[in-house]
């Protein structure tokens, strides 16, 4: 199969839930939402009829989402795309800011992993030894 080949098949609205993840529900949402960068074909009855190019899409919207990206960032990515050439700057201004919150978010939950891994090897400890008794006891009388 060619590229252009790849680019012009046809998939239904379950078969493109099913490759991205998203419920057909999602797709309807993220249409309506207009985070897609081209238009949705449909056929003669009306049904929906998605490319492997939408998917690709679909699929770097899934992970932006699931990344924590605003659906109002999204939004505005999906317009930049859309305009095509010229505004590249702009989308590597929105993209890296939001990795740059990715990369905090992710700072921060290897502080928590750092903290959570401490305490477990607390509780491992006196456990091995048989002194977990009272260990962190807020209804102790002896604090």
């Amino acid at each position: 199969m060619t590229t252009t080949e790849a680019a012009v098949q046809s998939l239904s609205i379950g078969e493109v839930a099913e490759r991205t993840g998203l419920s057909v529900h999602a797709l309807r949402f993220y249409e309506r939402k207009g985070l897609l960068v081209g238009p949705v074909q449909r056929t003669s009855g009306g049904r929906r009829r998605y490319t492997s190019v939408d998917v690709e899409w679909l699929l770097i919207c899934v992970k932006l989402r699931e990344s924590g990206m605003p659906l109002t960032d999204l939004e505005h990515f999906a317009e930049l795309v859309r305009r095509g050439p010229g505004n590249e700057e702009e989308r590597l201004r929105l993209l890296d800011a939001h990795r740059q919150r990715v990369d905090a978010q992710i700072q921060a939950l290897e502080e928590c992993r750092s903290v959570i891994s401490w305490k477990v090897g607390v509780y491992a400890e006196h456990l091995a030894r048989g002194e977990a008794d009272g260990l962190w006891d807020p209804t102790s009388r002896s604090r």
